[in-house]
């Protein structure tokens, strides 16, 4: 039986909803393709992957999408991996170098800016590390990520995506969700709640397993990160996509 190919993020904040996934039992049926979130949609898109963990922006551009899990990336308050740097207060940001690994953190941004920041910087994509080096004088940078850890370390002023939608909205941020393009059946559903539901009661494990050192993962998989999609957290969701439309 050809095995069911499932795209997930390589980021650290996956680690608890992948725990599920490595062991045998899962992997003999499954088999997981790791990627950077930007390039999961355009995966599942393509066919290459059954089910991908999808950036929310992106789920207007299916023509037929399912979310096909109870489980996700979300914040409740502030995430700590997706935040806006720079040198100067907002007010003062000229220009914003996107991180080209982003899609729903990039639209978020644009939605903060216009709707709750007022201000109209001038955005640049970019495409690969180098625009880490450019969050110099009054040019900010979208960051997301493990590497968001690592800046954190490095810029004056840090404004946190999640939190400031909080500020703005008073709901949770979902950054992404699992998606098919196809529907699954309630067998699988299950199977695969149950695969992302396995490593919540072991978030202190995980965390201590990366030997990661730029950021307390136990205090980001246990306060930062959500992964139930809740009733508030689809609200969350669904006004995000409302917003989306106009940009």
């Amino acid at each position: 039986m050809e095995k069911i190919k499932v795209g997930a993020v390589s980021y650290l904040n996956t680690k608890p909803l992948l725990y599920g996934m490595q062991n045998e039992q899962f992997l003999q049926t499954h088999e997981l393709v790791l990627d950077y979130p930007a390039h999961i949609g355009e995966a599942l898109k393509q066919g290459i992957v059954d089910v991908g963990l999808v950036p929310a922006a992106l789920l207007p551009s299916f023509e037929q999408s399912f979310i096909v899990s109870d489980y996700g990336i979300a914040a409740d308050f502030d995430v700590a991996s997706v935040c806006l740097f720079s040198e100067v207060p907002l007010e003062k940001v000229e220009t914003i170098y996107l991180d080209y690994q982003s899609r729903s953190s990039a639209a978020l941004l644009k939605i903060l800016m216009r709707e709750f920041w007022g201000i109209q910087p001038a955005l640049v994509e970019t495409k690969d590390e180098g625009f880490r080096t450019k969050i110099t004088g009054t040019a900010a940078a979208l960051v997301i990520g493990d590497r968001a850890f690592e800046q954190r370390r490095l810029s004056t002023y840090v404004y946190d995506l999640a939190a400031e939608w909080r500020g703005f909205t008073g709901l949770p941020f979902v950054f992404a969700v699992w998606v098919s393009l196809q529907p699954m059946s309630p067998e699988w559903i299950e199977q695969f709640n149950a695969a992302n539901a396995a490593g919540m009661n072991y978030l202190e494990e995980i965390a201590e397993a990366q030997k990661y050192s730029a950021f307390n993962l136990r205090t980001y998989f246990q306060h930062h990160i959500a992964y139930r999609l809740t009733e508030e957290r689809l609200k969350g969701l669904e006004r995000f996509l409302e917003l989306l439309k106009v940009y």
